[in-house]
């Protein structure tokens, strides 16, 4: 008896922790429920671009924004969506390459330099992919600001008709809206697929 006691003791002891600590964070922030969900959608607005507003926007040659695939330079080679370049946050397919700030921070300076009227945006592997969100944070702490598209590659590539309205299934190819840029036998070996700027 003397051991349930204790038992639920300690479960209503953590509990309390949480729910004190969940109010002192609103009370503390002075936000409302309300303040906050309008927060959390003014920030999803700000950040997250639709990927079926880019499709249309590939569709009429719209050119007020980058695309920047951050996959490896061998994945970008080999397929990556239409007009996008590649900054590339992994060395290859299973090595990240997060830890090569200057370059990585250095050709989206670059990039925005060379386009300062146009929206950045990145995308990496998939939905769940933090890939997108641990550049896009270490962009933000050196003053570059970029957006973020609502799916990433394996959704634009595989999953086709998950995210276009039904009425465009069978209006759209995805095989229009992805190219490839071959990589020779060195920048294979050498894991950059690109020259310049936007090389490894």
């Amino acid at each position: 008896m003397k051991f349930q006691a204790l038992l639920l003791i300690f479960i209503l002891a953590i509990a309390g922790g949480f729910f004190g600590s969940f109010l002192f964070e609103n009370l503390k922030s002075g936000l409302s429920g309300e303040d906050m969900i309008k927060e959390f959608y003014e920030i999803e607005n700000a950040v997250h671009v639709s990927p079926h507003s880019i499709r249309k926007a590939i569709d009429k040659g719209d050119d007020s924004f980058v695309l920047v695939d951050l996959r490896s330079p061998q994945e970008y080679a080999k397929e990556h969506i239409k007009g996008a370049v590649n900054i590339p946050a992994y060395k290859d397919p299973d090595t990240s390459a997060y830890g090569d700030v200057d370059r990585i921070v250095n050709s989206f300076k670059d990039l925005q330099a060379n386009n300062p009227d146009k929206d950045v945006i990145v995308y990496c592997y998939s939905t769940p992919c933090m890939t997108g969100r641990k550049i896009g944070l270490m962009l933000a702490e050196n003053d570059i600001f970029v957006k973020h598209l609502g799916i990433g590659w394996n959704e634009w590539r595989y999953s086709w008709n998950q995210w276009n309205h039904e009425h465009e299934w069978n209006s759209t190819d995805v095989m229009d809206y992805i190219e490839s840029t071959p990589m020779s036998v060195a920048e294979t070996v050498s894991g950059c697929s690109a020259d310049g700027e936007f090389g490894c």
